[in-house]
């Protein structure tokens, strides 16, 4: 698995988490991700809105449109059914990754 793969795996597993809570608009996904991660998480929006519409396009979202608290016109993405499903199964291997990882990563080199 590449970094590339890891971070895609990782930012869609974190967008349909945040998407479990209620339906967001994409700066408000952003957002939700930079402050849940104090600062470490900053995600472009050359990421962020493909991966909206890779998810959507797998059928793990669904989008309508919608007005922002400010009154401006925004796409609000939730989950759907597949993607509630999706993000149960990701969330267990993630687990089972980080215990693995952090095995390695805790252990003494020789």
């Amino acid at each position: 698995m590449s970094g590339s793969d890891l971070f895609t795996g990782t930012l869609d597993i974190l967008i349909l988490r945040t998407l479990q809570v209620a339906p967001l608009h994409g700066y408000a996904i952003g957002r939700v991700l930079r402050e849940g991660s104090e600062g470490v998480l900053s995600v472009e929006e050359g990421a962020l809105y493909p991966a909206l519409h890779r998810l959507e396009g797998k059928g793990l979202l669904e989008a309508e449109w919608g007005k922002t608290d400010t009154g401006r016109r925004a796409k609000f993405y939730r989950l759907t059914a597949d993607g509630e499903a999706h993000l149960r199964t990701e969330t267990a291997r993630w687990a089972e990754f980080s215990v693995a990882v952090s095995s390695i990563l805790g252990s003494e080199t020789r």
